[in-house]
């Protein structure tokens, strides 16, 4: 885990070049930064933080009477922001809203534990974490009434980074390599079905993933700046200055990059700006003693697309995969036979769901329970383990879901063919209650 600690020193603010030009800039500023306390469940800003404004007044607090803010996001209108803030320090974080020329901040959620990270979603909705039983979940409310719907039901903790321009949920979550969680992107839609992998090609931390006006996600990982591009099914390196980069960024409608940066592992993060492919990074502001970290810019932009439901008023999922030879593992010809499907009990046992035949072309359907974690294994003729997912997917009550192959990754197109499990029945084979008694084993 990257863990960003500070001196204890006291913050002074330098605005070093105003943002003329450019919309206000918003940012969070903390003395203590962990990147990536969110993959334990854990606080980012154990010391607390402040969101504050530079504008053509300068620097000034957001919220100068609350205890703690951070996460700022602003309306796709550019008049209200979203925040998470503490109205006194033993509160917990809760989500306000707040115009962007300040005032009397409104309360959106009433969370037992931390609620955090807030982003707009379209027709009146927000996306958020909230934390239930020492982790993070992914959640959706409506500003109107506050009806909550939950996104994610995976194993691990999920935090939301983005609102991608197609309507879909942009959030780092973990994969496992060798046995250790790998903080990892993925995309969900607002109702929490299709859930998936941004791209396969795992292996390194991957988290705080922006989309910019390219339709490109731009992202942190060890080597500083890289990036998803449709055209790649591998992500890409930015070629950006040396140094660290806390990802996270923000564009200006000019196409300039305003990203926390640092020289060093020593340092600390101050506030960019940046035009990609033009040289040196130009100063905005610097706080000594203290990170300046999640810039976003005050500026209207397009509402992303809504996504319609198409989720079914059932308790179950069903499940057809094409092919499960389509993937990035080398599976022999003829060699996949059946399919188990797993999941987790309340207490995180590993409990078998059932067994299924895979047909010679690689497909097979199941119905699963909704609302619960999914593993997948691949077995051949003789009942040996193919391949087994490290970690757990799931499916939403109602959902209906096509996938290509076995970890394919999202950029590959299927065949245009009919597959065989079809042609033999059309209904999916039953794998909605433990298999009583077995031997689930388990990762």
């Amino acid at each position: 885990m990257l863990v960003f600690v500070a001196l204890a020193l006291v913050p002074t603010a330098k605005v070093l070049s105003s943002p003329s030009g450019s919309p206000a800039v918003l940012y969070t500023s903390a003395k203590h930064y962990d990147a990536l306390a969110w993959v334990e469940g854990e606080e980012r800003f154990v010391a607390g933080a402040t969101v504050y404004v530079v504008d053509g007044r300068g620097r000034h607090p957001l919220l100068p009477a609350f205890a703690a803010s951070a996460d700022p996001a602003v309306s796709f209108d550019a008049k209200r922001v979203l925040f998470a803030g503490k109205r006194t320090a033993s509160d917990p974080w809760q989500i306000w809203e707040v115009s962007v020329r300040g005032g009397n901040p409104k309360q959106i959620t009433n969370c037992p534990a931390d609620c955090v990270r807030p982003l707009y979603l379209p027709e009146e909705r927000i996306v958020y974490a909230e934390k239930m039983n020492g982790r993070f979940v992914v959640q959706t409310a409506a500003l109107a009434d506050g009806h909550t719907l939950r996104l994610t039901y995976g194993t691990d903790s999920a935090f939301p980074t983005d609102v991608l321009a197609d309507g879909r949920v942009l959030f780092e979550s973990t994969t496992r390599v060798e046995g250790r969680p790998i903080p990892e992107i993925y995309t969900v839609y607002s109702d929490g079905s299709g859930v998936e992998t941004y791209r396969c090609d795992h292996g390194h931390a991957r988290y705080s993933g922006k989309q910019v006006r390219s339709g490109d996600i731009i992202f942190a990982e060890e080597r500083g700046l890289a990036r998803f591009t449709s055209s790649r099914a591998k992500e890409m390196p930015v070629s950006a200055p040396d140094g660290e980069y806390a990802g996270g960024i923000a564009e200006s409608p000019a196409g300039e990059w305003f990203l926390p940066w640092r020289s060093n592992a020593k340092g600390f993060f101050q506030l960019m700006k940046w035009k990609p492919g033009h040289g040196a990074l130009l100063p905005i502001t610097q706080e000594r003693g203290a990170h300046i970290i999640e810039p976003v810019l005050v500026s209207s932009r397009l509402v992303p697309k809504r996504h319609p439901s198409a989720l079914h008023d059932w308790s179950v999922g069903n499940l057809l995969c094409l092919n499960a030879y389509t993937s990035k593992y080398d599976f022999p010809a003829a060699s996949i036979r059946s399919v188990k499907v797993y999941t987790r009990d309340s207490s995180g046992a590993v409990q078998l769901l059932g067994v299924a035949p895979v047909e010679a072309d690689g497909s097979f359907y199941v119905q699963i329970p909704g609302d619960q974690p999914l593993q997948i294994e691949l077995l051949d003729a003789a009942g040996k383990t193919l391949k087994r997912e490290t970690g757990f997917f799931w499916m939403r009550r109602g959902e209906q879901r096509v996938c290509v192959g076995c970890h394919a990754g999202p950029e590959t197109a299927p065949e245009n063919a009919v597959p065989l499990i079809l042609l033999k029945s059309t209904t999916p084979a039953d794998m909605t209650h433990p298999v009583v008694h077995s031997s689930a084993g388990g990762h």
